[in-house]
């Protein structure tokens, strides 16, 4: 192999080697000859997804992109180790850093990526599409931070000890073997409250902020942690209003304002992905209803099939 200093530019019609993994993971990676580089990628739902990069080549290398996801994007990036850069061919550039979090908006951006010479670069990206990012935060909040589709670096900081935290708890989740289906629904939370955070730093909603204190703010975490710790329990807005010392129309505009959601919605959404994960580990359709708060098989089958769009027997039929 030449190891030489010289530049190694890799085309888009050079082969990048794919290979698919049970727990659904995708990685591409370089040949072996330009060193040790590869990105995984975890889809978590239709237009979210997970990557993970690293790259540690044996020669400077440049590596060229058309863009690699659908449609118009918004993606965090996590700087965990080291440093990279992208050219655009429209002149327009981006830098990748440890300890930053980048926060890129796009549609497929040709242009090139480059990487130092036997240094590691390593990265985390949350990616979500315009029509995901509207489910979460509405059409017009969304339309007005993605943009028009040109490239446009929306912001580029020192990541939060929030952002770190949550990166540190999805890197574990996506090292080999930590995919277990328990974990499905804390990486789904991660990423989310990842892109919450970011997201309203952002573009923050347009409700009074400043009448939540920083007290406001903790109980309303808490009530959150709520739903997380017992969906199994019949929970409701006055139970989590008194359990974490607030009116329930606070907790509302709370929910609201810090999570673009309600308590129901939320509750919603986190039973129906943790039955999910229940299913695909083999449990019983009965089985997994209880577990995530429904007395009632039959009310249980009737709101994941609304949920989801196919009943849960589907899915349990698959392990059999």
């Amino acid at each position: 192999m030449n190891t030489s200093n010289a530049t190694c530019r890799l085309g888009l019609d050079q082969p990048r080697h794919r290979s698919l993994s049970a727990d659904g993971r995708l990685r591409l990676q370089l040949d072996e000859a330009y060193g040790q580089c590869h990105t995984d990628l975890l889809q978590l739902e239709q237009g979210l997804s997970l990557g993970r990069l690293h790259y540690h080549p044996t020669r400077p290398l440049v590596e060229e992109t058309c863009g690699p996801h659908d449609g118009h994007v918004m993606v965090v990036t996590v700087g965990l180790q080291g440093k990279s850069g992208f050219i655009g061919q429209d002149g327009s550039s981006l830098a990748f850093e440890a300890g930053h979090t980048t926060i890129t908006a796009f549609r497929a951006t040709p242009g090139e990526r480059r990487y130092q010479a036997n240094e590691t670069a390593s990265q985390l990206r949350v990616v979500i599409d315009h029509a995901t990012l509207c489910k979460y935060v509405g059409e017009a909040r969304a339309t007005e931070v993605l943009g028009s589709g040109r490239l446009h670096r929306l912001d580029f900081r020192p990541s939060s000890q929030a952002a770190q935290a949550h990166a540190a708890a999805l890197v574990r989740y996506l090292q080999p073997g930590g995919l277990d289906p328990a974990h499905r629904l804390d990486l789904h939370i991660h990423t989310l409250s990842l892109l919450a955070e970011q997201f309203n730093l952002l573009a923050p909603p347009p409700s009074a902020a400043a009448a939540l204190s920083t007290s406001d703010v903790q109980r309303i975490e808490r009530a959150r942690n709520l739903l997380c710790e017992q969906l199994d329990k019949p929970l409701t807005v006055d139970y989590l209003a008194t359990a974490v010392g607030m009116n329930e129309h606070k907790l509302k505009e709370g929910f609201r304002y810090l999570f673009d959601t309600t308590p129901a919605r939320m509750l919603l959404e986190l039973r129906m992905r943790k039955a999910m994960t229940l299913l695909e580990a083999g449990q019983q359709v009965a089985q997994a209803a209880w577990q995530v708060g429904y007395k009632y098989p039959n009310n249980f089958t009737v709101a994941f099939t609304r949920y989801f769009g196919r009943s849960p027997k589907s899915i349990f039929g698959r392990k059999r």
